[in-house]
């Protein structure tokens, strides 16, 4: 489903109202996105559907409030970027680009099949809208840290975005990238953290702990905001501080739980990569119809 954004503009000078209404709005696109993960998912029975609907409420605010995306600028250096860094969850950015009206929906259905260009891992070189090819994790936010430093040098004042999964900062590389990028002072990089603590081998702080992230991020001269990842108001909120900022990138740690929408998946490590059988995928999109 896309949704003229228009309709939100209608109720720009409606003052307070305004969240409420972009609220639901967002919440209706959020829906059908998480429908379409499940639906990814099982068409190719295979994927990952938890952390897939764990970031679903963060990408939704990025494509449909936040970003400088849209049909007219969609080929073009003149908008804002996003990198999927934990890029096992293409399902959720595969949905986002068919909910914004750049992807088919009904090519949703052939995820992950042969010869289909919605691979497990999103391909820069086939689907537009996917602006860096991901899936080693640890090395979307590197992309994103050059993005940041090119528009920098290019005197570009759109914004890069990326989004990384907690397990991911295990990894020694998202360290150095964010060294790098508070070196260069990348104010207009906003790195979101996945933070639903799991992996898929267990949970994030019974593994290798990356905790406390916050402070972490902070000692590498980052502007920090914690939020729950769940909540439209508090990702504005947290988006519109970020563009802010100045003089240091922002990492906004967002709590979120894997699975989030489907109640047999929230939460659940045995989620992280499996795919739902029949009886569980009617489950599920009847439930998130009557979300």
């Amino acid at each position: 489903m896309y949704c003229d954004e228009k309709f939100v503009i209608m109720y720009a000078q409606k003052g307070d109202n305004l969240n409420i209404m972009e609220n639901k709005e967002l919440a209706l696109h959020a829906k059908n996105i998480r429908r379409n993960i499940v639906k990814e998912v099982y068409s190719a029975q295979s994927g990952h559907p938890g952390g897939s609907l764990g970031a679903t409420d963060i990408l939704t605010e990025l494509y449909f409030e936040e970003m400088d995306i849209n049909e007219e600028n969609l080929n073009t250096l003149n908008r804002d970027r996003f990198v999927l860094s934990k890029g096992h969850a293409s399902p959720a950015l595969y949905a986002v680009l068919a909910e914004k009206g750049f992807l088919p929906e009904e090519e949703l259905t052939t995820f992950r099949a042969i010869n289909s260009r919605l691979q497990g891992h999103p391909n820069m070189n086939y689907v537009e809208g996917v602006d860096m090819s991901t899936g080693s994790l640890g090395q979307g936010i590197s992309c994103a840290v050059g993005m940041a430093l090119a528009n920098k040098l290019d005197k570009n004042d759109h914004r890069i975005y990326t989004v990384l999964g907690d397990g991911e900062c295990q990894e020694g590389q998202v360290w150095e990238a964010t060294m790098s990028a508070a070196h260069y002072k990348l104010d207009n990089l906003c790195i979101i953290v996945d933070n639903n603590n799991l992996q898929i081998d267990g949970h994030v702080d019974e593994g290798m702990s990356v905790y406390p992230l916050d402070k972490k991020f902070e000692a590498f001269n980052c502007h920090v905001i914690n939020i729950d990842g769940h909540d439209f108001d508090q990702l504005r909120a947290a988006l519109k501080e970020a563009r802010e900022t100045k003089g240091m990138p922002t990492v906004i740690v967002a709590k979120t739980i894997k699975g989030k929408g489907v109640s047999f998946m929230e939460d659940q490590q045995g989620w992280h990569g499996v795919a739902p059988n029949e009886e569980q995928y009617h489950a599920a999109m009847k439930e998130l119809e009557a979300e």
